[in-house]
């Protein structure tokens, strides 16, 4: 008896200690531009210092295997780029509290000889404009945000884009491959300042040509895991969490996170409404 009742002590001490432990966590699906630049490690860093909390990241990619992760119950937090996907997780009750914090931005991209004379615009619509006016090519790449944000252009542009110079893009492979593919046909195209930067997207013969539109920058957002759907979810630890993302400190943060690579521009954009 004396065995059983230490037994059951010690797996009593366990399970309070490894319970304890898990509470201290907050699991992360983050999308894949913000561990890639590692603007994510920072805030982690940041957070984990200010509160002893743990940021652990489960998932880091697109956003289909975002919303894969936190649909199983695998994450208490989820960051990543606004849109019908993330609509959706509140609408199935699957995530609460979302909110945006943060904005990133899309660029024009184009051959280094810029046949239409627009390396320099700030202005996506009228660059656009510009690329239907001469004919040049461009293509209409696929990419859920550059999708977006170039049909947002387009509209404001007064261009209803068709003809042979309008080129759907064809990069089955990879959506890595769309500026080879816009190389190979001399075309302009909207895709992601970070990658188009960095080289994730390989970029040789390219060249970022318009840039610091503010309506080409694209919000993320963030949510918790719905307590009522996951209970085991550490709800109170993804709360902090998503609570300092807008907090002044980090807004700060994002208005100079990366400034000294990239000639002084910031590569995220604090958001209007963050906490003061």
């Amino acid at each position: 008896m004396i065995i059983v009742a230490v037994l059951a002590i010690t797996l009593g001490v366990h399970w309070h200690t490894v319970n304890a432990a898990r509470h201290r966590q907050v699991r992360c699906a983050v999308i894949g531009g913000m561990t890639m630049t590692g603007i994510w490690q920072e805030v982690a860093r940041r957070f984990e210092a200010q509160t002893g909390y743990q940021v652990v990241v489960v998932a880091t990619g697109e956003r289909p295997l975002l919303d894969q992760a936190i649909r199983a119950g695998k994450v208490d937090l989820l960051t990543m780029h606004s849109g019908d996907i993330t609509t959706d997780i509140v609408a199935d009750g699957v995530g609460v509290n979302m909110q945006p914090w943060t904005r990133n931005e899309l660029v024009v991209v184009g051959p280094t000889n810029d046949p239409v004379g627009i390396r320099g615009m700030t202005n996506g619509p009228a660059a656009l404009r510009k690329i239907a006016a001469a004919k040049a090519n461009f293509v209409d790449f696929q990419g859920i945000g550059s999708r977006e944000v170039t049909h947002t252009l387009w509209r404001l542009a007064g261009v209803e884009p068709k003809g042979d110079w309008f080129i759907r893009d064809d990069t089955a492979i990879s959506k890595w491959n769309v500026l080879q593919f816009c190389r190979e046909h001399q075309a302009y195209v909207v895709v992601g300042y970070i990658p188009a930067l960095t080289g994730k997207m390989a970029n040789e013969g390219m060249e970022i040509l318009v840039k610091s539109d503010p309506v080409m920058r694209r919000p993320y957002i963030v949510m918790e895991a719905n307590p009522k759907k996951f209970p085991a979810a550490n709800f109170a630890g993804a709360q902090a969490l998503e609570n300092f993302l807008v907090s002044p400190p980090v807004q700060h943060l994002l208005a100079e996170f990366g400034r000294e690579t990239t000639a002084s521009r910031p590569l995220f954009y604090p958001v209007a409404g963050a906490s003061q």
